[in-house]
């Protein structure tokens, strides 16, 4: 492992050599995610998306021309550490959009308002509190201006969210939508926006599909 974000213990550690006599492999969660939903989930057939997992952070994964984006070190597409705050001074692990609108970032919005976790924020937003829509603002409209701008550049026929938020897309839905269309040119206004088939399951199936594919499992079709 290169460098583990959430689980700092793993970097640097050579896991293949922990388990000897199997063969090991890694990949990064979220286009472990994007497979599992490219192949027999909410992407299937399509041949360009965008998948954001949210949870703890911000995880994310592109399809493009029916293969995972993989970069030159197998870490492309980082959207968790777009920025739009020029005052930000960053932070070694995490980036600025999973600080303002990841399930961590509603923990704290949750307990603002007097909320254990962003699962009461959500809760308490679908019962019509006051409250906790507002504070639901905020997070859903960086989310959806930032996403603007990795839809403008890539041109996706979907947007997935995956991951625990994704059980709350119909609560963020409205404000993202919005915040991501004012930023859109008109042609891609339209842009489908829907919840990963797999939710939090996504890395097991993706996982089990890419030992099934073996060396190439970022080329779905």
């Amino acid at each position: 492992c290169r460098w583990v974000p959430n689980l700092p213990w793993l970097d640097g550690v050579d896991v293949a050599r922990l388990f000897p006599g199997l063969r090991i492999a890694l990949g990064n969660d979220a286009q472990i995610a994007m497979l599992a939903e490219a192949v027999e989930g909410s992407a299937k057939g399509m041949s360009d998306a965008i998948l954001l997992a949210i949870g703890t952070g911000i995880g994310s994964a592109v399809l493009a021309n029916s293969r995972i984006v993989a970069g030159a070190r197998g870490g492309a597409c980082s959207f968790g550490w777009a920025c739009a705050d020029t005052e930000d001074q960053g932070e070694e692990r995490s980036g600025w959009l999973e600080r303002v609108a990841s399930g961590r970032a509603l923990d704290a919005l949750a307990q603002q308002i007097g909320l254990a976790d962003g699962g009461r924020l959500i809760d308490a937003a679908r019962a019509g509190e006051k409250a906790a829509l507002a504070a639901l603002e905020a997070p859903a409209c960086r989310l959806g201006t930032a996403l603007a701008g990795a839809v403008a550049l890539l041109d996706p026929q979907a947007v997935l969210i995956s991951g625990g938020l994704a059980e709350a897309l119909d609560m963020i839905r409205p404000p993202l939508l919005a915040a991501m269309q004012r930023q859109l040119p008109p042609h891609l206004k339209h842009i489908v926006l829907r919840p990963g088939q797999f939710g939090s399951r996504a890395g097991l199936v993706g996982a089990a599909l890419a030992g099934l594919a073996g060396s190439e499992w970022r080329q779905v079709r």
